[in-house]
């Protein structure tokens, strides 16, 4: 190996090998669809770089050492091999054969293993590891193959993409969102322009979003309110057609670099959310990564979600921390011209107090200290390393063997999208006592009597973790969802969540705290109160309050009801079920009143792992529902700490 510097000791071929034998060894190589790669043309290099850069990568494939030194003396953080060329050639053809899979219909997602990484790399400039831009120029590509419109890239490395942002800066057909530790421009590549009020250039205006983390340390409740507060409200309302991930795994935990304490389950979070945008039609990138275990099991999450398991419940305190919020408070400020959705935000920029006050200038490490640092550097590696191993096992959980069930006593099972398993019905003994031992307050009517069966039926299997999720019909849906959440708490679930749409006869009782309802209604009722709306109205709720409050409660059961009367349409319930699909290791029920088989098969689809239907072009919220929103996160901000990100920061000291 030539290696003219330390700085590049971390940027290894072990990347790869050991992210793919964790993925052997999660037996999910086996489920993947395997796109040979290529290697990318001169043609699609010149997509986004200069026939300049081209010509001086090209001729380093034959320069002796000191040649390849001094052309890597013009870079930074950027190191010639005379493989360098072939291998980043290979990097963009791996990641446009992956753009052709998904846009094909070959498959639905994919993730490409590539390296050298690219987001750093500039039309005409090698930079921190990168020589070509994977990503844009994929971007590019679908441009003009496809003739997409609208491509979102996120970018979730620890470091800002500045060769993105660059490429990009004045393109209205790309949006580009990246979180990167920052510091007050303190960390590296320390650019004005890596802050938040770069938001793009002349039409770019709006189409570039920085969101920077101004210390270390952030969380998986930091990476997730970013989602919530900014990033998918976003997306929903730009609505592309494809989504390009620069995925860099030294934003988690133990990495070098990063300094992080997300892990590795928060990545499956956040590609199931992004699952839900353009059709399902989401290309993974690898950027950065550069602690091995954190790196191969990050990896691992995000594949398993891109193949539709069950997401693993998140971990740690679900509150974002102040400097978090002072970041994410200020891109909301700063985006608020662009953007319909913000338009009747509250929205003031901060000063970022919690981190300037004491902001800590590192000083370079004097040559006699360096040994001593990488010993501890070895001995953190390896602590983490026994955090992972312990952590993966207390989060990963047998995938029930089936994924959706129902039972068909109305005879239209044979109606909903295959393969939805059929659950034998309950005994009409079995109800009878089960029924007056506990539920007798609760149940008045045959018509609710009879249908209990078929429902208690599905949920057993829900609870005892044979399948995964389920979907029973019920001509009282209140009173059913009111014995489905008393039955759950006693069989020992202690935080179940139900989301209930529609007009609700009967107010379930909470069981001292075991269970959290809140209700989307057309007139003010009780508990947590969302008055429902369509479209728009309906993206500023789920997002701003309901996915919020869900993620703060941690459920360890998720059960959504849709009553008479209902205020949302289908897409809104389907979007409301694949959202909140990520809590509860996916375990989820869903009572439906209205016998309307467009909606149970709609609601089926989605249990089942399709895609979002399409919303639509984007209407903005009305002011009136704005102001609602705004008032219930300030009135239980306190309690459910997601909802912290936005509005009144009340509650901070």
């Amino acid at each position: 190996l030539l290696i003219f510097s330390p700085v590049c000791d971390i940027e290894v071929p072990e990347r790869l090998s050991s992210s793919y034998e964790q993925l052997k060894s999660y037996h999910l190589v086996e489920r993947c669809v395997h796109v040979p790669a290529r290697e990318g043309s001169e043609e699609e290099i010149l997509l986004v770089h200069s026939l300049e850069h081209l010509e001086v990568a090209k001729s380093t494939q034959t320069m002796n050492e000191e040649e390849l030194k001094r052309v890597s003396g013009n870079y930074d953080a950027f190191f010639f091999h005379p493989n360098t060329y072939r291998c980043a050639r290979l990097a963009v053809g791996a990641t446009l054969q992956l753009v052709d899979a998904v846009m094909s219909g070959k498959v639905c997602n994919g993730m490409a293993l590539v390296r050298p990484p690219g987001h750093h790399s500039q039309r005409n400039a090698a930079n921190g590891f990168c020589l070509f831009n994977n990503v844009a120029i994929a971007a590019q590509y679908a441009k003009l193959k496809y003739g997409l419109q609208r491509i979102l890239i996120v970018d979730w490395d620890v470091h800002h993409g500045q060769g993105t942002q660059y490429i990009f800066a004045e393109d209205p057909r790309v949006l580009y969102f990246s979180w990167h530790r920052y510091e007050h421009q303190e960390f590296w590549p320390s650019l004005k322009e890596s802050d938040y009020d770069a938001v793009g250039l002349g039409k770019g205006k709006g189409f570039n979003i920085n969101l920077p983390w101004n210390k270390v340390g952030m969380g998986n409740s930091d990476y997730l309110a970013a989602f919530f507060h900014v990033l998918l409200p976003m997306a929903f309302e730009f609505d592309p057609e494809l989504v390009l991930v620069s995925s860099g795994y030294d934003s988690a935990i133990g990495d070098p670099e990063g300094q992080m304490n997300a892990t590795p389950e928060v990545f499956a979070h956040l590609t199931h959310f992004l699952m839900q945008l353009a059709n399902g039609k989401l290309c993974v990138i690898l950027e950065g990564g550069y602690h091995l275990k954190s790196l191969s099991e990050s990896v691992c999450m995000t594949v398993k979600t891109l193949l539709g398991d069950p997401v693993p419940q998140i971990t740690g305190e679900m509150a974002p921390c102040l400097s978090a919020v002072e970041s994410i408070q200020n891109v909301r400020a700063a985006h608020k011209p662009y953007w319909k959705w913000l338009m009747y935000e509250d929205t003031s920029f901060l000063q970022n107090l919690s981190t300037k006050s004491h902001l800590l200038k590192k000083a370079n490490p004097n040559p006699s200290t360096e040994h001593e640092s990488k010993i501890t550097n070895n001995d953190e590696t390896a602590k983490v390393e026994r955090f992972l191993e312990l952590h993966m096992q207390n989060i990963l959980f047998p995938v029930p063997p089936i994924k959706t069930a129902t039972t068909d006593s109305k005879g239209s099972a044979h109606l909903l999208p295959v393969p939805i398993h059929l659950v034998k019905e309950m005994d009409k003994t079995e109800i009878k006592a089960l029924v007056s031992g506990f539920y007798a307050d609760l149940v008045k009517e045959d018509k609710t009597f009879f249908s209990l069966g078929g429902m208690l039926a599905v949920l057993d299997k829900i609870l005892k973790k044979e399948v995964c999720n389920g979907i029973a019909e019920s001509p009282t849906s209140s009173v059913s969802v009111a014995v489905a959440l008393r039955h759950s708490v006693r069989f020992g679930f202690q935080r179940v969540l139900c989301v209930f749409v529609g007009d609700m006869q009967n107010i379930p009782s909470t069981e001292d705290g075991k269970i959290l309802v809140i209700h989307i209604c057309e007139k003010e009722h009780f508990l947590l109160l969302l008055q429902g709306a369509e479209g728009n109205d309906f993206f500023s709720a789920v997002l701003g309050f309901i996915l919020p409050v869900a993620y703060s409660y941690q459920p360890n059961l998720t059960v959504i009801a849709v009553g008479p009367n209902r205020s949302l349409g289908i897409s809104g319930i389907s979007l409301l079920f694949t959202l909140l699909q990520g809590l509860a290791e996916s375990r989820m029920f869903a009572v439906i009143e209205d016998t309307e088989i467009n909606l149970m098969q709609s609601v089926a689809k989605a249990l089942m792992g399709a895609s979002t239907p399409h919303f639509g072009v984007h209407v903005p919220p009305t002011q009136e529902k704005v102001n609602e929103i705004k008032m219930l996160r300030d009135q239980f901000q306190q309690a459910w700490k997601m909802l912290q990100c936005s509005g009144k920061l009340s509650g901070f000291i």
